[in-house]
């Protein structure tokens, strides 16, 4: 997810096709940290959103609109003093650089031409926008004093210079013998070498040029060959000559319906199947963010039941270290019934006020020493050691089953915590808030004389195998159970990840035999949703829906199965559509 000067060379193009000779209509700074600029063109109206958040610094061309403060910031009612109106004449990059230049010619208050620059640096942390006028620094979004930085003052009256890219070069004005005395001689791994020497690459863009000229990315840079140096120069210069002549394609890179990546050059690291194409570099940001954005928002939404079934998981697996090692202190009970009974049968041969003595064990043929309390007469020792037995005999009958109930309780907790994983919308959350209520870890807030809030209408996720079939994924333990019991017919194919907590996965045979493509895809499933979904391969059983039963008294979606097949397969749906 670089958003390196490559991206913004792409991006520049954009901008300057569609913005340059248009006006400034109305800038608005709906965040202390981002400006909404709205651009009156020939072609119409285009909202232009720039941000600076240190956490996700962005621009694009976008058709939504942002609400604004009521009360503008500062810096935005300076820009609208001075640039309001104002008409963009340029739109440029300096070399590779991770900043834009907005060239702005307007009329000043005795209506003389003038032309200021709005400069956008886009580089993590140290974003900003720079309002400049003849190499002076007039204001910024982002006031950047000594204090903060010794090398670099952003505040009114100094000078705007670039900031200084440690020595790097700019790509673009590279020849092979250029490349090979930078790059070949760093005594770093191949990609680090490329990224660390020229401005605006990425270390995603420096892997891609390795990877397109077939070079270990981690060899070291100068252990290269004569032959492999001028290759991955000559690959280098081809990737800087489609940058230069502005031959963009831009894509979102998605695994497994997730976006990872996005690419303004085909990238050579990931299969075809895995890019989605975009019209616009614009679009193809502002839906890589916006699905990002969504996942961020899942995740903070769901972040409350998060706690509730942690706090749960923690305090039962607390409970059941306990139980376990109050368990393991009952498995001496038999030794004290063999002492009891070894004192009944050889009780006569016990002197009087004897501590301990020897007996033989018929059980096993081997030789006890048995304590004693000389105290007492040895039919006492032995009732003594009949009551150690039987007490330890009734705590290990009512731990054993306590046990039981806590390892199920807690591999509920984890089903839970996967059905969180893999919610796709709030319905979801609706759902599993539901069952966490209905198993007693949410406390039911529904009051007589109140109606009932309105069920979820979540629904398990709808895939189409590569063959034609219906596959069905139940995304919470409620879903599981519906989709088992209620919706598959019994000739249906039933999937899950073996001993671990995961999704079922339902492919309706309609009564036909499935092809191997079927079976593997409705596999590829079970495995992704699971929790064993970012390991290479998961372990899946299947069976016919037939031979699944529920667990008599079992929490919903709890199963068990017999005479099932197994196959090992890794967590790809790649092959998969979603309904």
């Amino acid at each position: 997810m670089a958003f390196d000067g490559i991206t913004i060379r792409a991006l520049v193009n954009e901008l300057r096709a569609a913005l340059c000779g248009g006006r400034l209509s109305k800038i608005a700074q709906p965040e202390k940290d981002e400006l909404f600029i709205t651009v009156k063109t020939a072609d119409g109206q285009r909202k232009l959103l720039i941000s600076v958040n240190a956490g996700l610094p962005l621009t694009y061309l976008t058709e939504t609109s942002k609400p604004s403060p009521l009360t503008a910031p500062g810096f935005c009612m300076l820009l609208r003093k001075h640039i309001g109106n104002g008409r963009i004449t340029d739109i440029s990059q300096p070399g590779l650089e991770r900043i834009i230049d907005f060239t702005i010619e307007h009329l000043d208050e005795m209506g003389d031409l003038c032309v200021k620059h709005l400069i956008v640096e886009l580089m993590g942390k140290h974003s900003n926008i720079i309002f400049v006028n003849d190499g002076r620094i007039i204001d910024s979004i982002k006031r950047i004093n000594a204090s903060v930085s010794s090398v670099r003052e952003v505040l009114p009256g100094c000078g705007y210079f670039i900031p200084n890219t440690g020595g790097k070069r700019d790509p673009l004005e590279t020849d092979a013998d250029g490349f090979i005395a930078s790059v070949c001689a760093a005594p770093l791994p191949l990609s680090k070498a490329i990224y660390t020497s020229y401005t605006g690459i990425s270390p995603q863009a420096a892997e891609d040029i390795c990877h397109k000229a077939g070079i270990d990315s981690a060899m070291s840079a100068p252990a290269l060959s004569v032959n492999e140096k001028l290759h991955i120069a000559g690959i280098f210069l081809n990737v800087m000559d489609d940058v230069a002549a502005g031959n963009f394609s831009p894509c979102i890179v998605s695994e497994n319906g997730r976006p990872v990546d996005f690419c303004v050059l085909t990238p050579s690291m990931y299969p075809e199947s895995a890019l989605t194409p975009c019209k616009s570099v614009s679009e193809m940001l502002e839906g890589f963010y916006a699905a990002r954005s969504d996942i961020s928002r899942m995740r903070q939404h769901s972040s409350d039941l998060r706690q509730i079934v942690n706090t749960a998981l923690d305090r039962a697996l607390k409970k059941l270290e306990l139980q376990s090692s109050q368990l393991k202190d009952t498995y001496k009970r038999d030794k004290f019934r063999i002492y009891g009974e070894l004192i009944n049968a050889y009780g006569y041969e016990i002197p009087e006020g004897a501590s301990s003595f020897e007996a033989l064990n018929y059980y096993d043929n081997t030789t006890v020493t048995i304590p004693l309390d000389k105290d007492i007469s040895a039919s006492e020792n032995s009732k003594r050691y009949f009551a150690k037995y039987g007490k330890l005999k009734r705590t290990y009958e009512a731990l054993s089953g306590l046990v039981v109930e806590t390892q199920n309780e807690i591999d509920y907790l984890k089903s839970i915590s996967a059905s969180l994983d893999i919610a796709a919308s709030y319905d979801d959350l609706i759902q599993i808030k539901e069952e966490l209520v209905a198993a007693g870890f949410i406390r039911s807030k529904a009051s007589a004389g109140k109606k009932r809030p309105e069920r979820s209408k979540s629904k398990p996720f709808h895939y189409i195998s590569s063959d034609g079939f219906d596959i069905y994924v139940g995304k919470n333990n409620i879903q599981n159970e519906e989709l088992t019991f209620k919706f598959a017919s019994g000739s249906d194919w039933w999937f899950h990840a073996k001993k671990m907590p995961g999704s079922h996965v339902i492919v309706k045979s309609g009564g036909h035999e499935l092809p191997d493509s079927t079976f593997e895809q409705a596999a590829a499933l079970a495995a992704y949703y699971s929790v064993g979904r970012e390991q290479e391969k998961v372990e899946i059983d299947y069976v016919e829906r037939k031979f699944v039963k529920k667990v008599n008294g079992g929490a919903p979606g709890f199963v068990i199965y017999h005479t099932n097949y197994s196959m090992t397969i890794a967590p790809d749906i790649s092959g998969v559509t979603l309904a």
